[in-house]
């Protein structure tokens, strides 16, 4: 077992935790319309996507450019489908919808 890909994957896991942990335990309901709670909060969707992606593609970085292919079409779609929805729901979703596709296409 790789140690080192086993703690990026979890610290991964708990960044990814506590980013959607953390707006239900500050209660934002009760926040002061446009603080710096709220902005810092308003961000976590897309660090997030950050945080996976970074923990996603380091294993897969090699010279090899048909070993990088599905990482690359799997962030076009997440781009292509994030900037005209401004959806992280659906962007997530076709990102690893089009990440698949190609990694059972080139099976």
């Amino acid at each position: 077992m790789n140690w080192e890909l086993l703690t990026v994957a979890l610290l991964a896991g708990a960044a990814n935790w506590a980013f959607r942990a953390l707006p239900v335990i500050a209660r934002t309901d009760r926040l002061a319309a446009g603080g710096w709670l709220e902005r810092f909060l308003s961000a976590t969707g897309p660090a997030a996507i950050a945080t996976l992606f970074v923990a996603a593609i380091l294993p897969a970085l090699s010279p090899d450019l048909a070993r990088l292919l599905p990482v690359i079409i799997g962030t076009v779609a997440v781009v292509g489908v994030y900037f005209p929805s401004r959806s992280v729901v659906l962007a997530t979703l076709a990102g690893a919808a089009a990440h698949a596709a190609t990694v059972w296409l080139m099976a």
